[in-house]
């Protein structure tokens, strides 16, 4: 069975001046086309989210269970608290966030066939690097999660990661006529998303 999905989506959009995920990218905005990619790799998504999107009403809206804007990390646990609720036989879910429209189609099937157990973090990666808001998380690492959030300056998904049993999967960058693409493109600033714009063939 596929595991359950979330789309990150309660950050700021302070560099870009307006909210990112519904900023047209090709012919529909980023949040479209995250989750044309995102919804056949998962039983079911939720939007994390301090207010539902317009347009989006069909999608089940989680605003973070912890109060003070805390970061991608308490979107994480409202993933956790939420799924265990309400797919309690369910060990893990998938994550993704709202501003990456380049994901791979094979994301989740490839993280959960490196999923070892149930307490086992796995979280994507390219060139080299981690991308923590890629991840397939334990439901049951809710209350550990939930206390470390508690300490301020616990902030950093890296941080909480290295506390944890953590498999990294590393995807390829994809080549491309206008040059490479790394499918964990993320879109906070106006030049950004003029780059990805570069790249709207790869969305069709």
């Amino acid at each position: 069975m596929f595991p359950s999905g979330l789309i990150l989506a309660g950050g700021r959009s302070s560099r870009m001046g307006k909210d990112k995920a519904l900023l047209r990218l090709g012919q529909d905005c980023i949040l479209g086309h995250v989750l044309r990619r995102f919804t056949p790799q998962v039983s079911s998504i939720a939007i994390n989210a301090s207010i539902p999107f317009a347009g989006f009403e069909a999608y089940t809206h989680l605003p973070d269970a912890a109060a003070g804007q805390l970061g991608p990390l308490a979107g994480i646990l409202t993933g956790m608290r939420h799924y265990a609720d309400q797919r309690p036989n369910s060990s893990h879910f998938a994550s993704v966030p709202c501003d990456s429209p380049f994901l791979p189609f094979d994301l989740v099937l490839r993280l959960a066939a490196a999923c070892s157990d149930p307490e086992t973090i796995v979280i994507a990666m390219s060139l080299a690097r981690r991308h923590p808001v890629f991840g397939l998380w334990p439901v049951s690492l809710a209350d550990d999660l939930e206390h470390w959030l508690v300490k301020e300056g616990n902030r950093r998904i890296n941080a909480f990661l290295d506390r944890h049993r953590t498999v990294n999967v590393d995807f390829p960058v994809l080549g491309t006529r206008h040059g490479a693409l790394d499918p964990f493109l993320n879109i906070n600033t106006p030049e950004e998303l003029a780059h990805a714009e570069t790249f709207v063939e790869w969305l069709a």
